[in-house]
């Protein structure tokens, strides 16, 4: 699997944005996938996630009810909406994927086989 992020830019604090993860392979729907995020200086963590097929998806506490995480099966595509983003918001954001992953490791960075190459989100304020 390969994938590829895009959509990051600059936006001010309140806007929005909408990232997207593209990837290729067959039976991606059946992957979870994830957004991780890494600002200058700071750990990788993570951001929102769904959890193979099952439809079920996990956020970080600090992005609850800004951010939502979507998927386009049709298209093997994963989205991550952004709204009221502001400063911390800052810092590349990375899509991922695994096949085998299990539900307690859906936040360790390590669990996961597949990145794509991080977009940039900056947020002025």
């Amino acid at each position: 699997v390969q994938l590829q992020a895009s959509g990051g830019g600059l936006v001010q604090a309140g806007g929005s944005l909408r990232l997207s993860c593209a990837a290729s392979g067959h039976a991606f729907r059946t992957y979870t996938v994830a957004w991780f995020r890494q600002a200058p200086g700071k750990e990788r963590e993570f951001v929102a996630a769904f959890f193979r097929s099952s439809g079920n998806t996990y956020y970080q506490d600090s992005v609850k009810g800004r951010f939502t995480i979507s998927r386009d099966n049709a298209k093997n595509t994963v989205f991550l909406q952004m709204n009221s983003l502001n400063a911390d918001d800052t810092a590349v954001y990375y899509c991922a994927a695994d096949r085998g992953l299990i539900l307690s490791s859906l936040k360790r960075k390590d669990a996961y086989a597949y990145w794509g190459q991080g977009t940039l989100v900056t947020v002025s304020s």
